[in-house]
């Protein structure tokens, strides 16, 4: 059983940062890639970040592509990744889910993920 965590939501105002945490543990142990993705009110999900298992070449939507930063810390047995969002604006606001797959590669595409967290909610003010 893999668990998904996501830690770090809140509310910001406009120019402000947040960072979110995905804790990312279970069994059975392996290399996983991770992406984050966001819902916002009355739209569909999107894709925002991604990262593979060795934590190089990220992937980012083009809307958060110079403000947002993902990264990992893997250790032995829960492998951690972060989303650094900052310059953050309005637009930003929405639930954000962060995702996993037993996989040393990484999609923009959510149907790649097989384990998902319950989402953290981001609310940027303006």
């Amino acid at each position: 059983q893999v668990q998904v965590v996501e830690s770090g939501g809140g509310s910001v105002q406009a120019g402000g940062s947040l960072r979110l945490s995905c804790a990312t543990s279970g069994r059975p142990f392996g290399n996983y890639g991770i992406g984050w993705f966001r819902r916002a009110p009355g739209k569909e999900r999107e894709f925002v970040a991604a990262i593979n298992w060795r934590g190089d070449s990220p992937s980012y939507a083009d809307s958060v592509k110079d403000r947002f930063t993902i990264s990992r810390d893997n250790t032995k047995h829960t492998e951690l990744s972060y989303l650094q969002m900052n310059s953050l604006i309005p637009e930003d606001t929405a639930v954000y889910y962060c995702a996993a797959v037993r996989s040393s590669a990484m999609s923009i595409s959510s149907t790649f993920y097989d384990y998902w967290g319950r989402g953290t909610q981001v609310t940027v003010s303006s």
